[in-house]
């Protein structure tokens, strides 16, 4: 059986969006969509029980075509959706306005999904505009690299022009206008970003792809550029993060940031220490 696209509700505005977008995604896809309600044992309001069942009408009404299944589970979010990830294609969560999560992602639970899911996570914290193109983070590490595949992969099926970014920051935060050492850097991370492409590019010949030097923070560059996207796709973590954590500063506020659905990818196989 093909894995699934699995989504979390819980009643909510966030939650519904998540919920469209991984409907569609589910479609484009051509798998099943599994909906998910965690019922917390922390004290609260007496659960609603339409949940479930009211997301899961959105969802057929949305893609009549779309062969759905459902589940409320007793327990914690994180755990939850950990536990789903190991049998899903991707896990589509909604965010809360800017910045925070909502009631039903909060704080270091979302980040346990974000960082440790054993399938991409996708935050949706805005509803696509249907802009045509979807940006990835490159940076030459095996995280970027996880991100660059899905990306990939992503933009053949919707048919969109894919954005390959790789942002640096030179010595002093500012480009000089002369600097041979600059110009040299350039270089290398220029021929890092069309290494990481050049195999994907024969592989789906089909995506149009354009890729972009910014002499910028990467999380300032991919959050402008998320503003023009429809998906913005990045790896867990990057080259310059700190060893044994799940997730890198960049990704870290980028969820924050992002103005279109955000997907973090980890590789499959953990690259060994360098």
């Amino acid at each position: 059986m093909t894995d699934p696209i699995v989504v979390g509700v819980d009643g909510s505005g966030r939650s519904l969006r998540a919920l469209l977008w991984a409907a569609k995604e589910a479609s484009l896809h051509h798998c099943p969509l599994r909906i998910v309600h965690v019922r917390s044992f922390e004290p609260g309001p007496v659960p609603d029980f339409r949940i479930v069942s009211e997301a899961t009408a959105i969802a057929q009404q949305a893609h009549p075509e779309l062969e759905v299944t459902s589940a409320e589970v007793d327990g914690t979010p994180a755990v939850a959706f950990l536990s789903e990830s190991e049998r899903a294609q991707a896990v589509a969560l909604g965010a809360k306005g800017r910045g925070g999560f909502g009631t039903m992602m909060l704080g270091s639970v979302a980040l346990q999904v974000v960082g440790h899911a054993a399938s991409p996570v996708v935050v949706v914290n805005h509803v696509p505009l249907d802009q045509g193109r979807i940006t990835v983070g490159v940076d030459g590490s095996a995280h970027s690299q996880a991100a660059v595949e899905y990306a990939f992969k992503e933009a053949s099926l919707r048919g969109a022009q894919l954005q390959a970014l790789y942002a640096w920051c030179p010595p002093g935060g500012r480009p000089a206008l002369v600097s041979p050492a600059q110009d040299a850097a350039d270089a290398e991370h220029r021929r890092e970003l069309e290494e990481s492409l050049a195999p994907l590019r024969q592989e789906y010949p089909d995506v149009e792809v354009t890729e972009e030097l910014a002499h910028e923070s990467p999380v300032v560059a991919l959050a402008r550029a998320s503003d023009r996207s429809d998906l913005l796709v990045v790896g867990s973590r990057g080259r310059g993060g700190f060893r044994g954590l799940a997730l890198g500063s960049v990704s870290h506020a980028l969820l924050q940031y992002s103005m279109c659905p955000m997907a973090v990818i980890r590789p499959r196989t953990q690259p060994a220490p360098s």
